[in-house]
């Protein structure tokens, strides 16, 4: 039994760094959607004025299922380009290393919502719209830099540049005079949008440099 498991990690090590180019490949695209997706809910967020506790819980986590489904549907596109199985062993590890804190902070932002009413508004305010986005960033940089042990080491950077800014963001906190709504809204923006954006272009910029030298 130990041997068994033993050769088929030792495999599924092999079959990732083979295909580390095809993740590469993959990540671009991901990556470009992602930060499209994210910059458009920020503005759209802030334009359609979503800046109560309940309502900008419920956008964003709406927009991260889209993110998601978006990813799923990119990356099973490029294993069928590349006539690959899309559920491989090396997949899986990547849902496995991912899944955990992306599930707590989708926990953490129902439960916070079920529960904002036992606050004042300046509180639920606070919570929801400021430390939660914070929360949920900081998280999500974890599962990339969890996700990075399988993939480009690209991705391990990536998550640390999302979780120290999230805890810089921390420190600072809100900025005074301006709303918690729209500053919740610039955080989801600049971290989802801005950063992932700027992250596919380097990858779609070294992908291209490599394919011509």
């Amino acid at each position: 039994m130990e041997s068994n498991w033993a050769a088929e990690h030792l495999q599924t090590i092999r079959t990732l760094m083979e295909r580390s180019a095809v993740y590469r490949r993959a990540l671009a695209p991901v990556m470009l959607m992602t930060g499209a997706v994210g910059l458009l809910a920020a503005g759209l967020g802030w334009a359609l004025r979503i800046d109560s506790p309940r309502a900008f819980i419920g956008y964003w986590l709406g927009v991260g299922a889209v993110a998601l489904i978006g990813a799923f549907v990119l990356a099973r596109r490029q294993a069928l380009r590349a006539a690959e199985s899309f559920w491989s062993p090396p997949t899986r590890r990547v849902a496995q290393a991912l899944t955990p804190p992306l599930a707590a902070g989708l926990l953490t932002g129902v439960v916070l919502c079920y529960h904002l009413g036992s606050f004042d508004p300046q509180t639920a305010s606070l919570l929801g719209m400021l430390w939660l986005p914070l929360g949920w960033t900081i998280l999500y940089g974890c599962a990339i830099h969890a996700a990075g042990f399988f993939m480009p080491r690209g991705m391990k950077l990536f998550g640390w540049v999302i979780i120290v800014g999230a805890c810089v963001f921390f420190v600072l906190g809100a900025p005074e005079g301006l709303a918690r709504g729209p500053y919740g809204h610039l955080l989801m923006g600049w971290f989802f949008g801005v950063l992932h954006l700027g992250y596919g272009l380097y990858l779609r910029a070294t992908e291209k440099r490599k394919n011509e030298a």
